[in-house]
C-alpha cells in the first residue's frame, strides 16, 4: 500500500500503477537481475568473480534500512529489535571481513605461513577459520598470529581500526537501548528520588517514608497513570475522548450509577475523570469536610468509619460511588455541601475522581441523568435521616412560586417587547412621513 492524504491506500491495481511509475521500481529491477550468470561466461574466473558479480544486491541496502524504520516504529518491543539489528549488523561485519581475510589468505598462498588461512579440504572449515579470526580482530582480544607480510600488517592494522570504531558503536547503541528502557516509567510515572531526598533532608520519620516509596512501587507494578490528563493532552478532543473510552469506558460501565446512563453521558464523563490512587489506612474524606469531588470505585476496597476511625460501619467495594451528596444541591439536605461520613481507604484503592464543576456541567447536558441521581441522593439521605422533608417541601414551594413568577415576568417581558416593536415601528412611519413633508417644503421654497 501507499499512503495518499495520510490515510493507507490497499487497492492492488492502484499500488502497481503508483510503484511502476515511481523511481524506486528501476532500482528494484536493478538489485535482482541474476548477474552472477555472468559467472559462467568463458574467461570469466569462478570464485573470485561471484563476489563482484553479484554487487547489485547492495542496491537493497535503501529497501532494508527503510524496512527496520518501519519495523522500529511499529513494534511492541523496539529495544529488543534494536538489539536483534545491531547482532545482525555485528555478525555481517564479522562475515564480511572473514570473507576479505579469506580473500586476502587465498591471495597470497593458503597456510604459506602462520597468519593466512590453512589449507583445509573442507570449505565449511575454511570459513569458520577465517570467521573465527575475524572475530578475535573485531572483539580487539589480540590473541592472533604474528603477520609476516605488508599485507598482513596493513590488513590487520585496519581491522583493529575498525575494531575500535565498532565497540564505540556498539557501546553506544547499548546504552542507548539501555536508558530507553526506563524512558517509559520515567515518562508516565512519578520520580520518587526528589520525594525521597526532600524527605530526608526535613528528618522525616522512616514511616513515612515506606508509605511513600510503597505508594510509588504501588503504581509501577499495576500499571496506574497518575497524570493520565498531562499524557494525551496533546491529541484533539475527539481522539483523546475515545482514547479515554477505550481505557476507563469498561470500568465505569461498572458503576451501578452509570448502567442505566446514555453512551452520551458516559462518553462526556470519561474526559473529565480523574484517576487517583490512595494507600492503605488513608483517608479519602472525612465527616464535615467541604465536598469538592464525588468519586467512584474502580478496584479496592473502602470503608466507612466512626469518628474513632476504627470502627467499620460498612466496606464499600468495587462498582460503588460516594460523594455525590455534597456536590448535588438537594432540597432539605441537612449537612449542605458537607461530607456525611469518613471514608478509609483499606488496602491501596483506585478510584475516579469527578470535580463539582464537572458534574454540574455535564448534568446540565443531560437533564435525565441529573434527575436520577437526585433521586438515589435522595433516597439516601432518607436512609441516613439527613434530609428535612419540611424544609424540602418548602423549598419545592417556593421553587415553584419563584417559577411562577418568572413565568409571568417572562410573559410581561414579552408585552413590554411587542409594544416597543409597535412603537418602533409608529416612530419609523412618523419619521418618514416627516421627511416626505420636509421635502415638499423644500420643493416649494425653491420654485
Amino acid at each position: 500500500g501507499f499512503l495518499e492524504d495520510g490515510i493507507l491506500v490497499q487497492d492492488v491495481s492502484r499500488t502497481r500503477r503508483r510503484y511502476l511509475g515511481s523511481w524506486t521500481f528501476p532500482w528494484d529491477v536493478m538489485a535482482v537481475l541474476p548477474t552472477e550468470l555472468l559467472c559462467l561466461l568463458p574467461g570469466v574466473p569462478r570464485v573470485p568473480g561471484v563476489p563482484a558479480a553479484r554487487a547489485n544486491r547492495c542496491l537493497r541496502l535503501p529497501r532494508l534500512f527503510e524496512a527496520f524504520d518501519r519495523c522500529e516504529t511499529r513494534t511492541g518491543w523496539p529495544n529488543v529489535f534494536r538489539m536483534a539489528k545491531l547482532m545482525l549488523y555485528l555478525l555481517l561485519g564479522i562475515h564480511w571481513h572473514g570473507c576479505l581475510y579469506f580473500a586476502l589468505s587465498a591471495r597470497l598462498g593458503l597456510g604459506a605461513d602462520p597468519w593466512v588461512c590453512p589449507g583445509f579440504t573442507r570449505l565449511l572449515r575454511r570459513y569458520l577459520h577465517s570467521f573465527y579470526f575475524s572475530t578475535l580482530v573485531l572483539a580487539t582480544v589480540g590473541d592472533t598470529p604474528a603477520p609476516q607480510r605488508e599485507e598482513e600488517f596493513l590488513f590487520l592494522t585496519a581491522g583493529f581500526l575498525l575494531a575500535v570504531l565498532g565497540f564505540a558503536t556498539i557501546t553506544g547503541n547499548i546504552s542507548t537501548v539501555i536508558v530507553n528502557l526506563s524512558t517509559a516509567a520515567s515518562a508516565f510515572y512519578p520520580d520518587t528520588g526528589p520525594v525521597r531526598r526532600y524527605l530526608r533532608a526535613w528528618g522525616v520519620g522512616g514511616r513515612l517514608q515506606g508509605r511513600v516509596e510503597r505508594w510509588h512501587q504501588h503504581l509501577r507494578a499495576q500499571r496506574k497513570l497518575p497524570a493520565e490528563q498531562e499524557v494525551l493532552q496533546h491529541l484533539p478532543r475527539g481522539l483523546r475522548a475515545e482514547v479515554a473510552a477505550s481505557v476507563h469506558l469498561a470500568a465505569l460501565r461498572r458503576v451501578g450509577l452509570f448502567r442505566s446512563w446514555e453512551h452520551g453521558v458516559l462518553r462526556q464523563l470519561v474526559l473529565r475523570l480523574q484517576p487517583q490512587v490512595f494507600s492503605p489506612g488513608e483517608f479519602v474524606c472525612r465527616r464535615g469536610d467541604v465536598g469538592r469531588e464525588m468519586y467512584f470505585i474502580r478496584e479496592g476496597r473502602l470503608a466507612v468509619v466512626a469518628e474513632d476511625g476504627v470502627t467499620q460501619l460498612a466496606v464499600l467495594g468495587e462498582g460503588l460511588y460516594f460523594g455525590e451528596i455534597s456536590l448535588i444541591n438537594i432540597k432539605g439536605n441537612m449537612a449542605g455541601n458537607r461530607r456525611t461520613a469518613n471514608i478509609l481507604s483499606i488496602g491501596y484503592s483506585d478510584l475516579f475522581c469527578l470535580g463539582k464543576e464537572d458534574l454540574v456541567e455535564v448534568l446540565a447536558e443531560f437533564p435525565s441523568a441529573r434527575a436520577a441521581m437526585e433521586a438515589k441522593g435522595r433516597e439516601l439521605l432518607l436512609r441516613m435521616g439527613q434530609l428535612d422533608t419540611a424544609a424540602e417541601a418548602a423549598a419545592l414551594a417556593a421553587e415553584a412560586e419563584a417559577e411562577r413568577g418568572l413565568q409571568g415576568l417572562e410573559v410581561a417581558l414579552e408585552g413590554l417587547q411587542t409594544r416597543a416593536a409597535r412603537l418602533l415601528a409608529q416612530l419609523e412611519a412618523s419619521a418618514l412621513r416627516m421627511a416626505l413633508r420636509v421635502q415638499r417644503l423644500e420643493g416649494r421654497l425653491h420654485r
